[in-house]
């Protein structure tokens, strides 16, 4: 594959004919398709070439002949530095129509013609400080003279250069200078790489990961870090069992008000990161599953109870699987404590045998949220015994786009799909679809 790099005098234009799935205008010149960072569909632009694949180039932006109407100033002052976000130049509800069209293309292309019968009117949400979980890269740069704390710049190769995030919490996103003068006055500055932030209701967690030891004056610098930030401390010296609290245990947790529901969690939890577009989700997926009371439900893929407790709050017999086993007994952990009964089992989903028990039973309703992976492994198995209604939420249109293709051929309908603004500002494409059985 050549990666030749051109010439830095060159300037080409072209005409933006589409938007990728990660927010790079799409311009076709001599047979060939050009990404242009920056660039927005029906825009007019100049550009420059940096890279040339085999079946396309890439290239910088140089100016904007012609502007899209849904162009936008930037909010974000490290707008095209910073690798975090992609989209902020254009407008929100462009960002969504450009997500909704990626959703159908997929559809499309991937999942052989597959069409919703109805779309769902996408679900937004705050688009602004509403990042809870994010992994922010530290590195000490000479060049500079401190530590650089964020995210990484777009090429990926390094650490972003930034000040503020807007799109994280907001008890976060302004610690960013703090934590770089916090890590670069430690004795190993070197060897922490980065830091994992957990943000629920109350408290605010800091995951440390170093490789090397701490001293006491790191760890009182830490603390005095921590009181004066109302932020708590974990540290992580090696692998997942290693993450201890520096002090006291922190109480993450967050609630679901409208099914009346607490969720305790820990820092390396997943979580989905948008709560509030996570309580819309979930009140779409209840709609979309239209249970009758005391219907099963077989919910797969099942965390620490985002909608296994929704559903068994609202009368359902949920039988919940998950592949971690710490997840599993969070899960449980969190039915009791809101005072529910589910019915756990820990499997992988992934490589199921066919055997396990909860799978050899009829259900009403299927709902699974799967990794960008998607359910393709588990799929044959399910429709073994087909429930009448499956509500799939995807984090990867592709996925979904190939599983849905194979839900139509088993004899489903794709009675409804639409996507949700989870990660505001990115090209990130999260959806949501129902299928009913012919």
């Amino acid at each position: 594959m050549s990666r030749k790099r051109f010439d830095r005098e060159e300037r080409l234009e072209g005409e933006v004919v589409d938007l990728s799935s990660d927010g790079r205008g799409v311009v076709r010149t001599e047979g060939k398709t050009v990404f242009v960072a920056d660039a927005l569909s029906g825009e007019r632009v100049a550009y420059r070439r940096r890279k040339r694949r085999r079946s396309f180039d890439e290239a910088e932006l140089l100016e904007v002949l012609e502007p899209s109407p849904d162009r936008v100033e930037p909010r974000c002052p490290h707008f095209g530095q910073c690798g975090g976000c992609t989209l902020q130049h254009l407008a929100p509800a462009a960002q969504i129509a450009a997500k909704q069209h990626t959703l159908a293309e997929a559809f499309r292309r991937i999942g052989g013609g597959v069409e919703p019968e109805r779309w769902l009117p996408p679900l937004t949400a705050q688009s602004w400080g509403y990042r809870r979980r994010a992994r922010l890269a530290c590195k000490q740069v000479a060049g500079k003279g401190r530590v650089l704390v964020g995210f990484r710049e777009r090429n990926g190769r390094y650490v972003a250069d930034i000040e503020v995030c807007p799109v994280l919490d907001a008890r976060i996103g302004a610690l960013l200078l703090p934590l770089s003068e916090l890590i670069g006055g430690l004795s190993c500055p070197d060897q922490i790489p980065q830091i994992e932030v957990s943000a629920g209701d109350a408290d605010v967690v800091l995951l440390l990961r170093h490789l090397a030891p701490l001293t006491d004056a790191d760890a009182l610098a830490l603390a005095r870090f921590a009181a004066e930030h109302q932020v708590c401390w974990y540290l992580q010296s090696g692998g997942p069992q290693t993450c201890r609290p520096l002090e006291r245990p922190a109480a993450l947790h967050y609630t679901l008000p409208q099914w009346d529901l607490h969720l305790d969690f820990g820092p390396t939890d997943f979580i989905q990161v948008n709560a509030a577009l996570n309580q819309a989700m979930i009140a779409q997926a209840l709609e979309l599953l239209e249970p009758e009371p005391g219907a099963s439900v077989l919910e797969l893929f099942a965390g620490l109870g985002n909608f296994t407790l929704p559903l068994a709050r609202e009368g359902l017999r949920v039988t919940a699987v998950e592949g971690a086993e710490e997840l599993v007994a969070k899960g449980r952990a969190n039915a009791e404590r809101n005072g529910l009964q589910v019915d756990y089992h820990v499997a992988d989903l992934f490589a199921l045998e066919g055997g396990e028990g909860w799978l050899n039973r009829d259900y009403d309703y299927a709902l699974f949220d799967p990794p960008r992976s998607g359910a393709a492994e588990l799929l044959p198995h399910l429709l073994r015994r087909p429930p009448q209604r499956i509500v799939y939420v995807s984090c990867h249109p592709g996925s979904l786009a190939r599983d849905a293709g194979t839900l139509v051929r088993a004899g489903y309908r794709l009675s409804a799909a639409g996507v949700m603004d989870m990660f505001p500002h990115t090209g990130h494409v999260e959806s949501i679809a129902r299928f009913d059985r012919c």
